[in-house]
């Protein structure tokens, strides 16, 4: 009965909205789980007769199959859409999906490297080397700007405002923002480009971009990951590190520090504020700590 509609809810992905192959099949994937409930439950409807109480039975039912939240975030993502599709093709004349809620998602939180463990990694580099004097100044500028990944590696020379201690970002979306830089990322990027970087032969087109590889052109992201994950194992660490472990413990520790949440957002380059609010939750130990040492009803006796 379906099969009409999902033909054409692909065609609509396809050529209207300009999605990807595998996003138009993550679609008709969503698609598909709501008539496989509609055969399990003996209830088969047409779009047109679908209601809000069918939809929220059908989100109970994957609830119940232990489907995360995430996982039925997307799908009603993909009711959506499919719906809206009915409604612009006059196939239904009302959205059934309109007040569906989504249910509530809670935010993982991230490992962080306390200061101790930072600077431990960092003591791991070999500075009598090209590479390590480079792999030096690339944490230290992470750690001390809370740059993403992708900021890092596309970071350009005429970006840098090092005497001034500023560094400007293009960030998701193409959105530049200027980030302050600390004195030690200075000093390292300052020895790096000294050192090492003026005597590279750069590839063609990388001659703005900061931090290179052996051949000349701009690193991949991955190499970033394998550069951290190696200092790690060299500083005994056995938490999960990832390139994105230096930014939250850069928001982290500014947070506990007592900085405010809007320049923290600012310099992360966030988009929404709530984002920025999960470092607010990270350190349980930090929060408890202070409320033992200031609050009187958590004094030790």
């Amino acid at each position: 009965m379906w099969e009409a509609y999902t033909k054409g809810f692909k065609a609509w992905l396809q050529l209207e909205k300009s999605l990807s192959d595998n996003s138009v099949e993550s679609y008709l994937r969503d698609i598909g789980k709501l008539t496989t409930y509609f055969q399990a439950t003996h209830m088969m409807k047409s779009p047109d007769a679908v209601v809000l109480e069918d939809l929220q039975r059908f989100l109970k039912w994957l609830n119940e199959l232990g489907m995360s939240a995430t996982s039925q975030a997307r799908i009603i993502s993909g009711l959506r859409s499919f719906f809206k599709y009915c409604l612009l093709e006059n196939i239904i004349t009302a959205d059934p999906s309109a007040l569906l809620e989504a249910p509530k998602l809670s935010r993982k939180l991230p490992d962080v490297l306390n200061l101790d463990e930072i600077e431990n990694m960092l003591s791991k580099i070999d500075m009598s080397t090209a590479e390590g004097t480079r792999n030096k100044a690339i944490l230290e500028t992470m750690y001390s700007s809370g740059l993403r990944v992708s900021e890092v590696v596309n970071l350009q020379i005429s970006n840098l405002y090092l005497d001034v201690g500023f560094i400007k970002v293009t960030g998701k979306g193409d959105k530049e923002r200027l980030v302050p830089i600390g004195g030690d990322a200075v000093k390292h990027i300052r020895m790096y480009r000294e050192n090492v970087r003026v005597h590279q032969d750069v590839k063609k087109g990388n001659d703005d971009v900061l931090f290179l590889n052996k051949r000349g052109s701009k690193l991949s992201r991955v190499m970033i990951f394998y550069i951290i994950k190696a200092l790690a194992g060299k500083a005994g660490i056995k938490k999960v590190i990832s390139p994105h472990t230096f930014r939250h413990s850069f928001a982290t520790h500014l947070i506990e520090g007592g900085a405010d949440l809007r320049a923290v957002q600012e310099m992360l380059g966030h988009e929404s504020i709530t984002t920025t609010e999960i470092y607010t939750h990270l350190d349980r130990d930090f929060l408890r700590s202070t409320l033992q040492q200031f609050h009187p009803a958590f004094k030790k006796g």
